[in-house]
């Protein structure tokens, strides 16, 4: 909103310092400015409100230390996080650009499942809350819709070049480029690193659709429950999040300029760089967040805020179509998702097999393991925010190690 107010008050009355806001570095540091305060000034009162009307967490004893002491913290702190996103986005960006649009979606449809689960759980009683089927259809939903939503609109493109063109006079080559409809996206570590949907789609090119709106929803789900099931510790989901979304705006400012893209031989992808707005206000709602949910929490994000998180992370990797870097760069939640399948998996296995049921870790997820082993809660989650910097790294690192 206050772009178009500041466009329309440069372009009619050349205001001072009116242009500035067509910058999105500018934009994007008034939106972590803009988060940051909207985070820390709501949290407080939030936080006593939460606390009036007894919205707090139900901690069953599982034996870890200091875990008990965490029952009746306030939850559902994952409002905070989303509004510190939302608002920050409608005052600063473009809102008719798609990927603005898809990701307010995603943000408010995520928020909604996380928030009636935190709901059930809280004021209905039931520790289970929301049914399983019923997130998983919620997740699914959100899939279809951005893979329905990137695979067909028609402003979702990519810049390709198209041919040369010679100056007769100079003899000077210009190349041209050209915005086109394409499935293609990026494979890390590989030389010329693009794949195109359309050769590996096995219902062949005229169902690519199909493959590619199967796979959004794959990974859609599993971020989101990777995220989920990494919220146990107090600043870790929010930490890890902040740290991949930081990687995410690196990598969505540099695809979304013609010089950069050029000079790091990645495709260009016009439009995405509003997306840098978005998720810089995540990371200042994060890193707000953080202030008030560091060891030991004032209020836990619930999975108001993890689900949310999470599917925001898997929709703006596919708008910048880094997806297959989700391994690497998400490492950390898929570690603690791989942890709980190996644990379920070989514990029904050995129970089958040998009439008990045994275990791999202690605990899982594997944030619980290493309590379990001794280790303060505080010294796990920076350990594992540092692991997530070294994975963030990584990733950067796959624009030129190919």
């Amino acid at each position: 909103m206050l772009y178009y107010l500041f466009d329309y008050l440069d372009r009619e009355f050349d205001l001072i310092g009116a242009g500035v806001w067509q910058y999105i570095s500018f934009r994007s540091g008034m939106a972590m400015i803009f988060s940051l305060l909207i985070t820390v000034l709501l949290g407080k009162s939030m936080i006593k409100k939460l606390q009036k009307n007894q919205i707090g967490e139900d901690v069953r004893d599982l034996g870890l230390e200091g875990q008990m002491q965490k029952k009746g913290t306030p939850t559902m702190g994952g409002v905070i996080i989303i509004l510190a996103i939302v608002i920050p986005t409608l005052l600063l960006a473009q809102l008719d650009n798609i990927y603005i649009i898809l990701l307010l979606v995603s943000t408010l449809w995520m928020g909604i499942i996380g928030f009636l689960d935190d709901y059930i759980k809280v004021f209905k009683k039931n520790k289970k809350g929301l049914a399983g089927w019923s997130k998983i259809i919620g997740q699914v939903g959100l899939g279809l819709i951005v893979g329905l939503t990137l695979y067909f609109h028609e402003d979702v493109v990519v810049r390709q070049f198209s041919g040369s063109v010679v100056i007769e006079e100079t003899g000077e080559v210009i190349p041209q480029f050209e915005d086109v409809k394409s499935t293609i996206t990026t494979i890390p570590f590989v030389k010329n690193n693009e794949a195109d949907y359309k050769e590996i789609s096995f219902l062949g090119p005229d169902y690519t659709w199909v493959v590619y709106t199967l796979i959004v929803i794959f990974i859609v789900t599993a971020v989101s429950n990777g995220a989920n099931i990494t919220d146990g510790l107090d600043g870790l989901t929010a930490g890890t999040s902040a740290i991949i979304v930081l990687t995410l705006a690196v990598l969505a400012y540099v695809s979304g300029r013609v010089d950069f893209s050029q000079y790091l031989n990645i495709m260009y992808i016009p439009n995405t760089g509003e997306l840098v707005i978005f998720s810089v206000a995540l990371v200042g709602a994060c890193i707000g967040f953080i202030w008030f949910n560091a060891y030991p929490a004032q209020v836990f994000m619930g999975d108001t805020g993890s689900l949310t998180l999470g599917g925001i992370i898997a929709v703006l990797s596919f708008a910048i179509r880094k997806e297959l870097l989700i391994p690497i760069l998400c490492g950390i939640f898929l570690i603690e998702s791989l942890s709980v399948i190996i644990q379920v998996g070989y514990f029904k296995y050995t129970r089958k097999k040998y009439g008990e049921g045994r275990r791999i870790f202690l605990m899982s997820p594997l944030h619980h393991h290493y309590q379990m082993k001794g280790f303060h809660e505080a010294k796990i989650v920076i350990r594992f925010w540092i692991s997530g910097i070294l994975l963030a790294i990584l990733t950067l690192a796959t624009l030129k190690l190919r």
